[in-house]
């Protein structure tokens, strides 16, 4: 684990074994299932809770690969109770807070989509979460079985499925 509590590493899960807060909206939900399609790869993992499964970011990512019939996706994996993890909402005059976010995922009662923003605060600066997960450019049709290990990212990333 680095200073933020994640590592540079992704695993494959189980795309079942997730739990969502948010819905997704059809159109940016079909036109991103259509990219990853027509590119055959899916570029970069999604950001996931370390403790819970809970879907941090990347839940438009996670329903295009079920659309896709994927089984597996790669998770960079994070300690959500950092303190340096924030959440944010993106609607103004609105506030939320990381026990809505993982009750939501829990419960099964999602928010709308895009409720939630995810913050890695350090020195001062913030940058979105996205930006700390890692790049993998996994071939659709290795996240369509279940595997034991796989290589994959530009950086020759170990997959590992645990």
């Amino acid at each position: 684990m680095d200073e933020f509590g994640f590592a540079k590493v992704a695993d494959f899960v189980d795309v079942h074994e997730l739990k969502e807060h948010e819905q997704t909206e059809y159109k940016h939900l079909h036109e991103l299932k259509e990219k990853i399609k027509s590119d055959g790869i899916l570029k970069k993992s999604i950001a996931v809770d370390k403790n819970t499964n809970l879907v941090i970011d990347g839940h438009y990512r996670l329903n295009a690969l079920k659309a896709l019939g994927a089984k597996k996706i790669p998770v960079t994996y994070f300690d959500y109770q950092h303190p340096q993890i924030k959440v944010a909402t993106w609607r103004e005059h609105e506030s939320i807070t990381k026990e809505q976010v993982i009750d939501a995922a829990l419960s099964g009662k999602k928010f709308p989509p895009k409720s939630s923003r995810h913050m890695i605060q350090n020195n001062g600066s913030s940058k979105h979460i996205s930006e700390f997960e890692v790049q993998v450019n996994i071939p659709l049709d290795k996240l369509k079985t279940k595997g034991k290990k796989a290589v994959g990212g530009d950086n020759n990333i170990k997959i590992m499925w645990q």
